[in-house]
């Protein structure tokens, strides 16, 4: 069996996509994924499956809109991805307290390479981006967030609609919870 991670997009966001957790581990049980288990409310889902890739990401969606009448994105990654993708993450991320540090979660099929060139070139004096697999790392600081290029992201609707985001500490949480998973 493979572990994977769900990142639903745009979900338990100011009133809109409402999805109860509960109910969502639940309608995974029933559709046959193993070892469900959900973290805080903003959608991510780990669980056990022996289905490709694209047959995950397919089902997830498709359970989503049979069990909640929702239509959304969903980003698949595997456990190994994420342990892999945080392991080469840059040593400047989420190591200054006076900084946001996010995870971004692309969804094929773009491909992080091709969000980054939509966004275009970071502004180095206010933030730092890298890339590992299908994550992209972004650090700015707090003070001059707003006037950095990725802070804007949602201006630019194909990458926009290609990611999810996750703070620095979600992220290293569901690769804890992988990692507690797998020890059970």
């Amino acid at each position: 069996m493979i572990q994977y991670i769900a990142l639903l997009r745009g979900i338990n966001m100011g009133g809109k996509n409402k999805i109860s957790m509960t109910k969502l581990k639940s309608a995974f049980e029933k559709h046959g994924f193993k070892d469900v288990i959900t973290y805080i409310n903003s959608g991510n889902i780990l669980f056990e499956s022996d289905f490709d890739e694209c047959a995950v990401k397919m089902a997830c969606e498709a359970l989503i809109k049979e069990y909640f009448d929702v239509t959304i994105q969903v980003g698949i990654i595997t456990a190994t991805e994420l342990h892999e993708a945080l392991v080469h993450a840059p040593q400047w991320w989420d190591n200054d307290h006076e900084s946001k540090h996010n995870a971004i979660f692309v969804i094929p099929p773009m491909t992080a390479e091709e969000v980054c060139k939509l966004v275009g070139e970071i502004k180095p004096a206010y933030e730092k981006v890298a890339c590992y697999g299908k994550v992209i790392f972004w650090s700015a600081p707090t003070q001059t967030f707003s006037r950095t290029r990725w802070s804007k992201i949602v201006q630019n609707k194909a990458a926009y609609n290609a990611i999810t985001i996750r703070n620095a500490n979600t992220a290293k949480k569901l690769a804890d919870l992988c990692d507690y998973q797998r020890q059970k």
